[in-house]
């Protein structure tokens, strides 16, 4: 899909700075985000973001075991 089938297509703007705003909304509130890209393991960055913190949830689970009291003699 090209940026002007998905953002600008059968739109009117008023003025260049108006098309450019409605440009950089749609790159980085919809676009960026959600494309995938081949440095983060062609997962989208949402997605990255997503099993980073599921990752990261699953380690401190780990170690967040409770120790076993210390055997004194």
């Amino acid at each position: 899909m090209i940026i002007k089938t998905a953002c600008v297509r059968d739109r009117v703007f008023a003025t260049r700075a108006e098309a450019n705003l409605a440009l950089f909304e749609y790159l980085d509130g919809f676009y960026n985000p959600r494309r995938i890209q081949k440095r983060l393991g062609y997962l989208s960055p949402i997605g990255y973001e997503e099993k980073h913190y599921a990752n990261q949830a699953a380690t401190e689970q780990v170690n967040l075991k409770p120790r076993q009291p210390a055997l004194t003699s």
